[in-house]
């Protein structure tokens, strides 16, 4: 299960409506190689694929592939709103470090 913070809920829904996105849009979360600690996340604002898994909470969506799943289980996705940085970030308990940006991440083994 992954979790969306308040924060979180209502960033998506104003961007979902500024995009004027398709009904059953949502942000699409996955885990890719690459960044400066081996996998690194990314985000868009998707419509979901048959196989993908559904979070919804508070009216949005979030979206995750299959392969991805293993590496967010558990996590929370929150939205930080600061002066030197804004964005989605990840709370992730499957990471046994994490570089400073907060974009990538190292794997547990056990992901």
């Amino acid at each position: 299960m992954i979790q969306i913070t308040p924060s979180a809920i209502t960033e998506l829904s104003h961007m979902l409506e500024a995009q004027k996105a398709a009904a059953g849009s949502g942000l699409r979360i996955g885990v890719e190689k690459g960044g400066c600690a081996g996998l690194q996340y990314a985000m868009r604002i998707a419509q979901p694929e048959p196989t993908d898994h559904l979070f919804t909470e508070g009216g949005v969506t979030l979206i995750v592939d299959n392969d991805s799943l293993a590496f967010l289980d558990g996590s929370t996705i929150d939205y930080i709103d600061a002066l030197n940085d804004s964005g989605f970030r990840v709370i992730n308990p499957n990471a046994t470090r994490s570089c400073g940006c907060g974009t990538s991440f190292e794997p547990k083994e056990s992901a």
